[in-house]
């Protein structure tokens, strides 16, 4: 107790009303409150290469009239894993960064929090190192491709030089421990914010939107067969597994219910989308980290198999029995045109490239800048709307980069394609599709399987709807899968998976994913509402 309580308590016993009269009236004067014990913990170390050794304990720093007890601490390392302890040791064995956190409990019910960074760090931190390293992967993929030798010719056979370019590096996250995500600005903000809208202006500068009109109905009801199939899946997936598995999570049907809105908004729209649902469904920190394994981990790997589907989309096309002419006349015409004016570039062709390309990216980032203000005084309303995506920088990004990649398609610049344009910005893409590999931790599944159940049951009614409409309707592979990943993952992968198809298709992935940051919100409310039902709220 304060030093204004003790005052209270020198008055006579015999004015017992008046002692707590004044008691009251200081109270509700705020002159003291009752002072709760002010501990702390002691880490012995906070970074460091795995296997990390930490040892914690709990210190009481109470006042010394204070009659609390403490009853018990219980201790969380970042998962599913906790002890009760005052002292401990921990082994953090995994690459990331993790959070030490204690609850002291005491004997009137009274809570302490405390917590503790602890960064378990990779073999390599240095950006420059790990740009290099994966710089090193990406060219020995493509020398191997390229090889005459029968063993890489057989290989590449099965294996698209694509997909290694993504998981090879996510292998060095997770087993290998070599890089992570976690730990570098390689993806945000240098191939996400600044190669990846430069790479859109390249590929959009020689756009043909009258071949991308042409390709007609069926690539906009793959779409939102798309969106459909991420609706309906949440509630399927979270009726199964509560079904077969009741305790497979560790959470209450209504905290679950909460935490996979958050997935929805990002797998219809993107991570404002998924910032917005957090917030309308009140979303707890501890359900959220959960949620991020379905999010990241399941549409990642959903990534890598629309990637080996994009060099066999032959063979699915003929069983689809699809019509793919206007998109073979859509790649022949880019095709053709870029071999019409090809010519061996100059330096001057190159730095002319660079200075649209990144002169574009400039101009985006500025536009960005100056509409962000502007919106940002609005946005409740704008979520309340559905919208959250307009007071997203990164939303901004993609669109006025696009916009200024289509306009120089009507202009001069357009003949950069004769000189590698596209060329360039598929090297861009390609450092994009390593970055976002290299942010895969595939060993997070083990520690998350029930999250990762629902996760692969939700994905497979939306990629089972995919099939089943596609099917009906004779849709080209291109559609379903750029329809998908538009849906799941938005601008900065959409554009990956086309570009399998061949870089003249990327501007399709742009155009599509844009569509979905305007659907997120509203698909993933709809979303939530089903599996508020099915979770029998």
């Amino acid at each position: 107790m304060n030093r204004s309580l003790r005052l209270v308590e020198l008055l006579p016993a015999s004015s017992f009303l008046t002692k707590w009269g004044i008691t009251f009236l200081l109270c509700w004067m705020g002159v003291f409150s009752f002072t709760y014990a002010q501990p702390q913990i002691n880490v012995d170390q906070v970074s460091g290469r795995p296997p990390l050794e930490v040892n914690f304990e709990w210190q009481e720093t109470s006042p010394q009239d204070s009659t609390l007890q403490l009853e018990r601490v219980v201790w969380t390392f970042g998962g599913k894993d906790s002890i009760e302890s005052m002292a401990g040791t921990h082994l953090f064995e995994k690459v990331g960064k993790f959070t030490l956190e204690a609850k002291g409990i005491y004997s009137d019910g009274h809570e302490e929090v405390i917590s503790q960074k602890v960064e378990v760090k990779p073999l390599i931190t240095n950006d420059a190192v790990v740009f290099g390293l994966l710089c090193v992967v990406l060219a020995l993929i493509f020398v191997t491709s390229g090889s005459s030798h029968p063993f890489f010719q057989k290989f590449y056979k099965f294996v698209p030089a694509l997909l290694l370019c993504y998981f090879v590096p996510a292998l060095l996250n997770w087993p290998l421990g070599w890089i992570s995500g976690e730990f570098t600005q390689l993806y945000n903000p240098v191939t996400s914010r600044y190669l990846l809208p430069a790479a859109l202006i390249l590929l959009c500068v020689s756009i043909d939107l009258k071949g991308i009109i042409n390709l007609g109905w069926k690539a906009i009801v793959m779409f939102f067969t798309a969106t459909l199939g991420i609706i309906i899946g949440g509630p399927i997936a979270l009726m199964l597994i509560s079904a077969i598995a009741p305790d497979l999570i560790g959470a209450s049907p209504d905290e679950l219910w909460r935490g996979l809105s958050t997935v929805a908004g990002s797998w219809i729209g993107g991570g404002a989308n998924q910032a917005a649902m957090k917030e309308i469904y009140e979303v707890s920190d501890r359900i959220f980290s959960s949620m991020i394994v379905i999010d990241v981990i399941v549409a990642n790997i959903w990534m890598g198999f629309l990637l080996y589907g994009a060099s066999k989309s032959g063979a699915i096309d003929k069983w689809f029995k699809a019509d793919t002419r206007a998109i073979d006349d859509l790649r022949n015409r880019v095709e053709g045109y870029s071999a019409s004016i090809a010519k061996n570039p100059t330096t001057t062709d190159l730095f002319r490239i660079l200075a649209v390309a990144f002169g574009g990216t400039a101009l985006a980032h500025i536009g960005a800048d100056a509409i962000l203000p502007v919106l940002e005084p609005y946005e409740r309303t704008l979520s309340e709307m559905g919208l959250s995506s307009l007071v997203s920088r990164f939303f901004w990004l993609i669109v006025i980069a696009t916009t200024v990649g289509v306009g120089l398609s009507f202009t001069p610049a357009r003949k950069l394609e004769g000189v590698g344009a596209s060329k360039i910005g598929s090297v861009f893409i390609y450092l994009l599709v390593a970055s976002i590999g290299m942010k895969m931790n595939i060993g997070e599944v083990f520690d998350n399987l029930g999250a990762f159940f629902i996760g692969i049951v939700w994905m497979l009614v939306h990629v089972s709807l995919l099939l089943l409409v596609g099917k009906l309707i004779k849709a080209p592979f291109f559609f379903t899968a750029v329809g998908s990943q538009a849906n799941v993952g938005g601008a900065a992968s959409a554009p990956v998976v086309a570009s399998a198809f061949s870089p003249a298709l990327a501007p399709v992935g742009v155009l599509m994913a844009v569509l979905g940051y305007a659907l997120g919100t509203y698909g993933a409310i709809v979303c939530a509402e089903l599996m508020r039902v099915a979770a029998g709220g």
